[in-house]
């Protein structure tokens, strides 16, 4: 039996958390959704929809995505995940897709999978212009540099335990995705896209939803695409 772990990072998600926690397919052995400093009601309300809670003062996308990690090193072998799925907690994403994204490891043996949230698939106004440049100014260099085929950064993704533990994930903030892809990349894993739906948010963005945050994102981007390119 498969065992599948998802890591939720949110932060101030109460609108939309309850509800991604409820859409996740019964297959998934435990929902563990980080809160990254909320303010609002987010723990309480996915506490109450069945998730495992835990708390990560410092803010960054990557560092609520760590401690999620973090918590899973500390079950029992028999415990352990065979897949760790990463999902949002706005609700952009259809959270039970989730088997449609897993279906390449399950079934093909692939080490890493992408939902890909290609444009005839995407609710009018789901992805900012900064993001859909941003994705695809990522995209291009890692296909001139490292002839990769991936065509999106997108958040809702699996991967096999062992080979996340061994991509040595160290970004903090926006660099996230980039880096879990270049890694995968540089180590040759087996990876595929699989396209998915993606609709409007509840809530407002805290990357692209903001001038900073939107920038922010894009060099973190950047830098750890050129670091990789002269290794």
């Amino acid at each position: 039996m498969t065992k599948i772990v998802v890591i939720i990072p949110a932060f101030n998600e109460e609108e939309s958390i309850a509800q991604v926690i409820k859409d996740i397919p019964s297959i998934v052995d435990e929902v563990i959704v980080v809160s990254n400093d909320s303010t609002d009601q987010t723990e309480t309300n996915a506490k109450n929809a069945g998730a495992t809670v835990l708390t990560e003062s410092r803010k960054g996308y990557g560092y609520a995505c760590l401690k999620g990690m973090e918590y899973i090193t500390r079950f029992d072998d028999a415990q352990l995940p065979d897949i760790v799925v990463f999902l949002d907690g706005d609700y952009s994403d259809y959270p039970e897709e989730l088997t449609k994204i897993i279906q390449p490891i399950t079934e093909e043996n692939i080490d890493f999978v992408v939902g890909a949230r290609v444009k005839e698939l995407r609710e009018a106004g789901s992805m900012t212009f900064p993001q859909i440049f941003g994705n695809w100014l990522a995209t291009s260099l890692m296909r001139l540099f490292f002839r990769s085929k991936f065509t999106d950064l997108g958040p809702f993704r699996a991967i096999k335990y062992d080979k996340l533990l061994a991509l040595n994930m160290e970004d903090k903030t926006y660099g996230w995705t980039v880096e879990m892809q270049l890694k995968a990349l540089k180590q040759k894993l087996s990876y595929k896209e699989v396209p998915v739906r993606y609709k409007n948010r509840i809530g407002v963005s805290k990357v692209s939803g903001t001038v900073k945050g939107a920038i922010f994102a894009g060099v973190k981007i950047l830098t750890w695409i050129f670091k990789y390119s002269f290794k």
